[in-house]
């Protein structure tokens, strides 16, 4: 009887669920977007997960019997030992089994990582070989995230809430101390610059903004035209955001001596070049010469496959 060799890599997210069926060559077969509410509480999102798995197998003719493992990545402090969702505060969970109410629905292996643990996990298999020492991989989205590797494994901290870098505490100009701090990801992410040019409009500035907005909602990609455009309001409002990210990069560089920087999310993905290219001058400006001086700062090539190509290596893990 053939063993099982196929992964099913899922990125569970506070809006949408994607769920991917790779193959034993490594290879993504195919990709299955499942809609969620997270307002709707931990249960719902257990069905939708359950719906997106059920969709795979059969939009792509497969079944248990060929799945290796179930890896699952979610965004909040997980124990991948327990199962246990300590607290996800962009899907309102808290001291939740994820775990052990999705094995409930199938006799496959489930695993479980923090999402950006999941995606450097993907990272340092599928784009650097395994060939990576002590490496932080950031994702700004709607939040930030981080994730470490030291000696080429990833540092998952005392209780496991190793990485969640977008908690810190940090002012305007990236310091580390200070009474008006907030918390990073506040004043960095997405979520932060698109606040930012909210309250510029409101205050009547003039912006083209608005012209690549489908919705009611700024995404990335309309970040990202209004860019290219030559948008000064924009523009400044994500130099604000990159100024930050730089310089809290750089003093963790300066605590850690990392080797590699590794930044990914929507926004990277919209723009890469300009973030990295703003991000490594503040970087280079509060970083100490020596720590700073072999840091490779690059942008994630799989993007938003990255975790899904991480469920391979969780599998590797904790399949024996």
């Amino acid at each position: 009887m053939k063993k099982p060799d196929h992964i099913i890599s899922i990125d569970l997210g506070g809006t949408k669920i994607l769920s991917a069926l790779l193959n034993d060559k490594n290879e993504i077969v195919g990709k299955v977007k499942q809609p969620t509410d997270s307002s709707k509480g931990a249960g719902f999102i257990i069905e939708c997960m359950v719906a997106s798995i059920n969709k795979l197998f059969q939009k792509y003719a497969v079944g248990e019997k060929d799945i290796k493992a179930i890896s699952m990545g979610v965004p909040g402090t997980v124990n991948p030992i327990s199962g246990l969702l300590a607290n996800a505060p962009n899907l309102g969970i808290r001291d939740f089994n994820i775990k052990g109410e999705l094995q409930k629905s199938f006799d496959i292996p489930v695993l479980l990582e923090n999402d950006v643990n999941l995606a450097a996990l993907g990272i340092k298999k599928y784009e650097f070989n395994d060939n990576v020492n002590n490496m932080l991989v950031v994702f700004i989205g709607t939040g930030i995230g981080g994730a470490f590797l030291f000696n080429g494994s990833i540092y998952r901290g005392t209780n496991f809430f190793a990485g969640e870098i977008g908690h810190m505490l940090v002012n305007s100009s990236g310091s580390l101390s200070s009474k008006k701090a907030k918390s990073f990801e506040a004043l960095a992410s997405r979520t932060a610059m698109v606040n930012g040019i909210n309250r510029e409009l409101a205050k009547g500035k003039e912006s083209n903004i608005l012209e690549f907005v489908n919705g009611d909602k700024i995404k990335s990609s309309a970040l990202a035209k209004s860019v290219a455009s030559g948008d000064k309001l924009v523009t400044n409002e994500i130099k604000k955001g990159t100024k930050i990210i730089g310089s809290v990069l750089g003093s963790i560089t300066t605590l850690l001596n990392i080797d590699t920087i590794v930044l990914g999310g929507g926004v990277v993905e919209a723009m890469g070049d300009f973030i990295l290219d703003e991000v490594k001058k503040s970087f280079n400006k509060a970083v100490l010469p020596e720590p700073g001086k072999n840091v490779k700062i690059v942008t994630t090539h799989l993007g938003d496959d990255a975790p899904l190509y991480g469920g391979i290596a969780l599998a590797e893990e904790f399949i024996k």
